[in-house]
């Protein structure tokens, strides 16, 4: 290979008769009222309410990855563990008008870690504060132990992950998961990854330790759940990322795990090396 390169509905929604279970609502909302304003991706991302995050603009180029994976605003677009809502300031609003932005969250179960739920809490709760902004975004979930169907079959026309693989890695369901954007996307659906690269074939057990994903075996997840890969840039580049800190990738901004020991020299890298990926399903 060569270097080029985020309210819950509480009722269960089941659909017996099209084979499927959600564990969240995910109904179309109501349509958007005529005088609802659509909005550039540019304006999303320049958005005042978007301050405390923008300083990440730079190490993750946000007009630049969607615009390689090619987001309209009338799609129905999911983004699959969202965190905290970096990207959900920039896609909810942009598709609020015209199109559907489903968040695909973590399974909220009994056995869910601390700091899972933490963050699940705090999503809703940033949803719920702010409905002018977030009053149609629709929250589902998706991963282990059964919640694989965050939507319906067939009914996206995009899927997004951004640095989520080397979870599912350390969760043992990397492959559950790219099966899962499989049967969500339409025919023609786009699947756009962004993860926190590898060149080199490594083990499974030091791209966890790591978190650095080897990006032959992300290709090959995608492809094996029946993607067709179609482009991979380098607007997520870093060269200054030699991917060998002692605390793997938390290691560098925004964890900075190590604390002050090295500190400056680990902000001067910036965030990690990316790879971003874009697939199409058949």
């Amino acid at each position: 290979m060569t270097k080029r390169s985020f309210k819950h509905c509480a009722a269960v929604v089941a659909a017996a008769a099209a084979g499927w279970l959600l564990s969240s609502c995910v109904t179309p909302p109501p349509a958007a009222p005529e005088t609802l304003p659509t909005i550039t991706l540019e304006q999303a991302i320049a958005a005042p309410y978007r301050d405390a995050n923008r300083a990440r603009d730079l190490d993750r180029h946000p007009l630049e990855t969607l615009e390689f994976f090619g987001v309209e605003n009338d799609m129905t677009v999911i983004e699959i563990w969202p965190g905290g809502g970096w990207y959900t300031e920039i896609l909810a609003p942009f598709l609020r008008a015209r199109g559907l932005y489903i968040a695909a969250h973590f399974a909220d179960s009994p056995n869910q870690p601390a700091y899972q739920k933490r963050t699940l809490d705090q999503y809703k709760k940033a949803l719920a504060a702010t409905p002018q902004l977030f009053d149609r975004v629709r929250l589902t979930a998706i991963g282990a132990p059964n919640a694989w169907q965050p939507a319906p079959p067939d009914s996206a026309d995009m899927v997004l992950t951004f640095r989520n693989v080397h979870n599912w890695l350390a969760d043992g369901t990397e492959r559950e998961m790219f099966a899962a954007f499989f049967r969500v996307l339409k025919k023609g659906g786009v699947l756009g990854v962004v993860e926190h690269r590898n060149y080199d074939d490594v083990s499974r057990e030091e791209m966890i330790r790591s978190g650095y994903m080897s990006q032959d075996y992300v290709v090959q997840l995608a492809v094996e759940a029946g993607f067709t890969w179609v482009a991979w840039e380098e607007i997520n580049a870093n060269p200054r990322d030699t991917r060998d800190h002692p605390g793997g990738v938390w290691t560098l901004p925004p964890t900075l795990r190590l604390g002050d020991v090295d500190r400056a020299k680990y902000l001067a890298i910036g965030e990690s090396d990316r790879m971003t990926l874009k697939f199409v399903k058949p």
